[in-house]
């Protein structure tokens, strides 16, 4: 595959010995960061790369440090064994994190220990030597990520191990309950002050004041910094038994012992009960006003967040370092290499030294941006020319508002869209209308109009029973309950055969109407894309106008016979074609590798887009580490697709203006693909292995070729569609057939608006 490769990456740090592993930063005098500093913010890696591997585990770690910008911090949660040692691990409680409640050796064994005044039950460290702990073996601590690395037998490493394994990265330790471990006379302190003298500790954090005050004294001529960790306001604070939110409103006092904070995001941009955002708080610049950095907590791609930010974690890291008020000093993720697109810095090379430019490749972006011209680096991508990324919207942006709405389409056009859609369908009087669905069971309240005895079952549409638009007349589809329906804007036929042959409409007719009037036949900007899944109705808009005709193929496919492409070369310009057809998806979630679909289509001189790429992290595989982000980056620059269909345009648009993507061979290892099949070959236990699956088919002539459309036939009166539902569907040979039309900008909204 001609992509580059996080492998190669990996194999850069490692080798490089004389890689200095710094910032790119500029003078303070001069920055744009509204950090303490004027740097840029840090990225904090809790755990490692946790949100992918088990916490704290070497996988962990080391993804982390492939993935994140140069100098990013190494998180460990340290606690403390039976005899003393100090062990990275994300519990007090062992059962979190680790399988020691499946080990037989361990039976038996749960304790119940107060913990800050509560009773907790379960395995604790203190119970255990770490020799002991060396039967055990890490897994996920959130039930929600995939276990198929639940068996890689990663074992608990001891904090200086983790040090020297990974020292060329930031190191800090977390001590969470320092108080605990003083009742079973164990000394956190004492193990913390023989750590650092044989690792660097960059920062050392705690939410027990006691404990850092006790600490404070020994470190204060050394580079290491005393964090404080706000917990939630309402909990107490086990050295003064005051609660957090009291002392987040005496910040002096902290600054008498630490010289940063951590914070839960939500201290800084709180949501309401609806989880939308509530203006922010003056959290950081209260901090910074007394000169302590602040540190952002509780990141994860794979968690909830507000619904301002559409389910775009790189839009959520923004709002904290990029929002023009203020940014906090650094953010603690367990997906670093979502904030290290956002904030963005490069390696030094010093052994050549020329110094690279700081990426900064979202930050300080700005909405007027230009969009940036694709720079690939031929070390790892010798065969491939990107061309630049059509962002084609699915529904308008319907990942933020209901689908074929004014709002789904006005944001669209705001967000950057370049082509804006409208699955049409049509009504009873001929009407063509914007819907996402011909079935108004799916979009409006007909079941509880006075058109609920309507229902009837049309096989060739779909199964089950339905009220279609083609029953209703417009007038009578206005009086449903429904967000906006908007009134013949762009283009999306559906079932054309069956509305020919069965209802006596001619959606393709009705389409071509509204094109010539608005003029739209006899241009060529802005462009027109008409979109059919049936050769037929593309073999018909053929001679209709000069429109771009874009073929779907809805079947995942690995490859398509060269007289097959042919064909579709002889009625379309363009194919859209599934994610899966690019990057094949096994039943574990996992990209099992690459397909040549886009390279084949491309050879001839035809034009791919790929759908759908949606930001919930639930729609995408696990090799994208929940960041949409990610997806869009390796299918574009890892299979130079041609655009996106898209239902948050927004995302697909801020990745077009991205400075990374003009960086060539100095792109930073965060903005490169991901190597598909790459976390598959990393599952080591058999049985935590997927089955193997067939592979997808190859796209044939069968598959292509169709008899031409029908002509609509005019229907008896006596058979009005959908008023008696025992009445049977006229028969219809031919297959579904879905078509769309796609217009690059406002101007066909407005035109059209003006026919009526």
């Amino acid at each position: 595959m001609c992509c580059e490769r996080h492998l190669c990456i990996a194999l850069l740090l490692v080798n490089l010995g004389a890689v200095a592993l710094v910032s790119a930063q500029g003078s303070n005098s001069t920055s744009r960061w509204q950090t303490l500093s004027g740097d840029a913010p840090l990225v904090v890696a809790r755990g490692g790369f946790s949100g992918m591997f088990p916490d704290s585990s070497s996988q962990a770690y080391t993804l982390a440090l492939i993935t994140s910008v140069p100098d990013v911090i190494l998180w460990c949660d340290v606690q403390l064994t039976k005899d003393g040692v100090g062990i990275c691990f994300p519990d007090l409680n062992l059962d979190n994190s680790s399988d020691i409640s499946y080990i037989p050796l361990f039976n038996n064994q749960q304790k119940v220990y107060q913990v800050n005044g509560f009773p907790v039950k379960g395995w604790f460290s203190v119970d255990y030597t770490f020799s002991d702990l060396g039967n055990l073996s890490l897994i996920r601590g959130i039930y929600s990520r995939t276990q198929r690395f639940d068996g890689n037998l990663l074992k608990i490493m001891a904090v200086q191990d983790v040090a020297y394994q990974f020292n060329q990265s930031a190191f800090w330790l977390n001590v969470q309950h320092d108080a605990f471990y003083t009742q079973h006379k164990l000394s956190m302190r004492n193990f913390v002050l023989n750590a650092s003298k044989s690792v660097i500790v960059d920062y050392i954090s705690s939410p027990e004041v006691g404990f850092l005050r006790s600490i404070s004294a020994p470190f204060a001529s050394s580079k290491t910094k005393l964090v404080f960790r706000f917990m939630q306001q309402d909990d107490i604070e086990p050295s003064t038994n005051q609660s957090y939110g009291s002392l987040l409103r005496n910040l002096t006092f902290i600054k008498k012992f630490a010289s940063g904070i951590i914070v839960p995001k939500s201290y800084i941009w709180p949501v309401d009960s609806s989880n939308y955002l509530l203006p922010s708080t003056s959290v950081v610049s209260d901090a910074h006003k007394v000169g302590l950095e602040v540190f952002a907590s509780d990141f994860a791609n794979d968690a909830q967040f507000s619904f301002n930010y559409s389910y775009d974690p790189v839009a959520e890291y923004l709002s904290f370092i990029d929002n023009g008020h203020f940014s906090v000093d650094g953010v603690i993720s367990d997906f670093p290499i979502t904030p290290s697109e956002a904030i963005g810095k490069s390696l030094v090379l010093l052994v050549k030294v020329k110094p690279f430019i700081q990426c900064n490749c979202y930050a300080h972006l700005g909405r007027n941006a230009s969009k940036q011209e694709v720079l690939l680096d031929t070390t790892f991508i010798p065969c491939l020319v990107v061309a630049d990324l059509l962002i084609i919207t699915k529904n308008g942006a319907s990942g933020d508002y209901p689908g074929c709405t004014d709002l789904a389409y006005s944001k669209a056009i705001v967000d950057g869209a370049d082509v804006i859609d409208c699955p049409v369908q049509m009504t009873k009087d001929g009407i063509p209308i914007c819907l996402q669905s011909i079935n108004l069971f799916d979009s409006t309240n007909v079941v509880q109009s006075r058109f609920s005895n309507l229902a009837t079952t049309i096989p060739e549409i779909q199964a089950g029973t339905g009220i279609f638009t083609f029953t209703l007349t417009w007038s009578e589809i206005q009086t449903l309950k429904r967000i906006d329906i908007f009134f013949l804007i762009h283009f999306l036929i559906q079932n054309a055969a069956y509305l020919a042959t069965g209802q006596g409409l001619s959606v393709t007719d009705a389409v071509f109407s509204a094109l010539s009037k608005a003029g739209y036949d006899k241009l060529t900007t802005p462009k027109v894309m008409i979109q059919s899944r049936d050769s037929s109705v593309l073999r018909k808009v053929n001679s209709a106008g000069t429109y771009e005709l874009v073929y779907r193929i809805d079947e995942s496919i690995r490859d398509a016979l060269n007289a097959t492409v042919e064909d579709i070369k002889s009625f379309a310009h363009s194919v859209v074609v599934d994610s899966t057809s690019v990057f094949p998806v096994n039943d574990a979630d996992f990209l099992t590798g690459t397909t040549n679909v886009v390279t084949k289509l491309q050879s001839f001189k035809l034009l791919v887009y790929v759908e759908t790429f949606s930001n919930e992290f639930t729609s995408q595989p696990w090799d994208f580490y929940s960041d949409a982000t990610v997806q869009i980056n390796t299918f574009y620059r890892g299979t130079g697709i041609n655009g996106v269909v898209t239902d948050f345009p927004k995302t697909s648009a801020r990745y077009r203006r991205n400075r990374c993507l003009a960086r060539g061979k100095e792109t930073p290892s965060y903005m490169t693909p991901v190597l598909p099949g790459f976390f598959m070959g990393l599952i080591m236990a058999p049985a935590l292995l997927p089955p193997a699956e067939a592979p997808s088919p190859v796209l044939t002539e069968q598959d292509v070729v169709e008899p031409p459309l029908p002509d609509a036939v005019a229907k008896s009166p006596s058979t009005s569609p959908g008023r008696s539902p025992s009445t049977s569907p006229p028969p219809n040979e031919q297959p579904k057939v879905t078509a769309c039309v796609f217009v690059s900008n406002l101007a066909m909204l407005l035109a059209v608006l003006l026919l009526f």
